[in-house]
């Protein structure tokens, strides 16, 4: 007779088989959950500027004790310091202490005030302002750090007359604006608008340029900011700049009548504007 397996025993078997597959089971689902949020969390990683090392307060940063690191989006700090804004935070000092790892933010940085216009003139040069209206050719489109020329226009004795008074000074200021970057808060929105130009000049060249705003018209001309070399301009008569001289007079050889020279052709004070004295007669000797 065939042998019989116990009840026991395929009950036991028929468990095992059962938990077995339970177990594979429970397995493939965590490897499908694991895969899942792993695959979720791959494209919500964010970069962000941490700290090397432990950095105490009064720290300035510098490229030299930062990393960037990628952090999950959803433990990234809203104001956290992105390396596109690092530029922006390199040389601020730190008001909070940072720990080395953690990403830095904004509020962990001192306010960085803007540097004094003085700070900016090297000794001996004088920082001066002329309104805009007297530089109106270029009149919202300068920037600081161009360079330009200012051309003086007077009139003397009927004549306006054109010169170069400054030549390739450097613009500090247009407006509230000291750097080109920067929008000015009296602009338009635009951040090309301005009343005033402030140039960086020397003692002399400030005193030049005080004196032609009470007798001249300014006008600027922009400069290649590589190009450092004088203009040849002299002063010049604006009606012969523009080809509206009168002509030269007549300086031809004169035609004499009588002894004399046309009088409609020579100066009063020409030797030839006057008689030949006559000769004097011949007295016999006694």
């Amino acid at each position: 007779m065939p042998r019989t397996i116990p009840r026991n025993l395929l009950i036991l078997a028929v468990a095992a088989l059962f938990g077995l597959g339970a177990a594979w089971l429970a397995a493939r689902y965590l490897e499908e959950r694991a895969s899942e949020i792993e695959q979720r969390q791959h494209g919500q990683m964010g970069r962000a500027v941490v700290a090397k090392t432990d950095l105490a307060v009064g720290t300035p940063l510098s490229h030299e004790l930062v990393a960037v690191r990628e952090v999950p989006i959803e433990w990234l700090h809203s104001s956290a310091i992105t390396p596109e804004q690092f530029e922006r935070a390199a040389g601020s000092v730190l008001a909070l202490p940072a720990r080395g790892g953690e990403p830095l933010v904004w509020s962990q940085l001192e306010e960085r005030q803007p540097a004094a216009l003085s700070a900016q003139l090297a000794p001996g040069r004088r920082a001066t302002t002329i309104p805009v209206d007297e530089t109106s050719s270029l009149s919202g489109l300068l920037r600081p750090g161009d360079r330009i020329d200012l051309l003086a226009t007077v009139q003397r004795d009927n004549h306006h007359l054109t010169l170069p008074l400054l030549q390739g000074v450097r613009v500090l200021a247009t407006g509230s604006r000291t750097r080109s970057d920067e929008d000015s808060v009296l602009g338009d929105g635009l951040g090309n608008s301005f009343g005033t130009v402030t140039l960086d000049l020397s003692e002399e060249e400030a005193t030049r340029l005080v004196a032609a705003r009470a007798l001249a018209r300014l006008t600027a001309v922009l400069r290649h900011p590589q190009d450092t070399r004088p203009a040849s301009l002299q002063r010049t008569d604006a009606l012969a700049l523009l080809g509206l001289a009168p002509p030269p007079r007549d300086t031809g050889v004169p035609v004499i009548y009588g002894g004399i020279e046309n009088p409609a052709l020579v100066p009063a004070a020409s030797p030839l504007s006057r008689p030949a004295p006559r000769a004097q007669p011949a007295h016999d000797p006694d």
